[in-house]
């Protein structure tokens, strides 16, 4: 599921409350997503409203089915809240922990050791917290049971993605404040921006604006 219209990221926005804008090509870039103008901190917004959000953005993402999110959100409505607020936090963690990484990666910089090395723990303790089923393709598959099953998802998708063959496709959106990750499938490998109708559009506007003013 993609949503094209990216022009109201805020928490004001039609998305915001199930959070479905997807452009990141991968459900890991997707998930550093989830906070709109990252690098922005007049502007930055938090996409994700609550636990049953957060197991409704899962179902967009293709993380769990409808009927496991169904199942997530019953389990939500009975835990605890103490519970579910540190499995919010602990979501969040990991999202905090990616943004680093990622950022040092799409600058071609080596990932900073304190986050690295938290990152590496996360995904070590969501193997602990998967199981490997007796069948081929061999994977590593997480329960769906808890919020933290949704987190431990995205580590091991996280350490599949870091190790993976597109690597080199991770690219950061060029738009100021912005601060999106997407995969890179253009042929030329030059996409700049996380949509040329939103960050696209402000940059040409940019331009637009300077050229003209130069010319008065």
């Amino acid at each position: 599921m993609t949503v094209e219209n990216v022009e109201k990221r805020g928490p004001d926005g039609p998305e915001a409350g199930a959070g479905v804008t997807l452009m990141g090509g991968h459900p890991v870039l997707d998930f550093a997503n989830t906070v709109a103008w990252r690098t922005d901190t007049d502007r930055r917004a938090e996409r994700i409203q609550g636990a049953t959000a957060w197991a409704r953005w899962a179902v967009a993402a293709g993380l769990l089915t409808p009927q496991q999110s169904a199942g997530l959100q019953g389990a939500l409505g009975e835990a605890g809240t103490e519970e579910t607020q540190r499995e919010l936090s602990e979501l969040r963690r990991l999202r905090a922990l990616l943004w680093p990484v990622l950022d040092a990666l799409t600058a071609g910089e080596p990932p900073p050791p304190a986050e690295w090395s938290e990152l590496r723990q996360v995904m070590l303790q969501a193997r602990e917290n998967a199981e490997l089923p007796p069948a081929f393709p061999l994977r590593w598959q997480p329960g769906t049971e808890r919020l933290a099953d949704l987190g431990h998802a995205l580590a091991l998708q996280a350490e599949a993605l870091l190790g993976g063959p597109g690597l080199e496709r991770i690219r950061r959106c060029g738009g100021p404040g912005c601060g999106w990750f997407f995969l890179d499938r253009s042929r030329s490998g030059t996409r700049r921006w996380c949509s040329s109708g939103d960050c696209g559009n402000r940059d040409r506007a940019r331009r637009h604006y300077a050229r003209t003013r130069n010319a008065q």
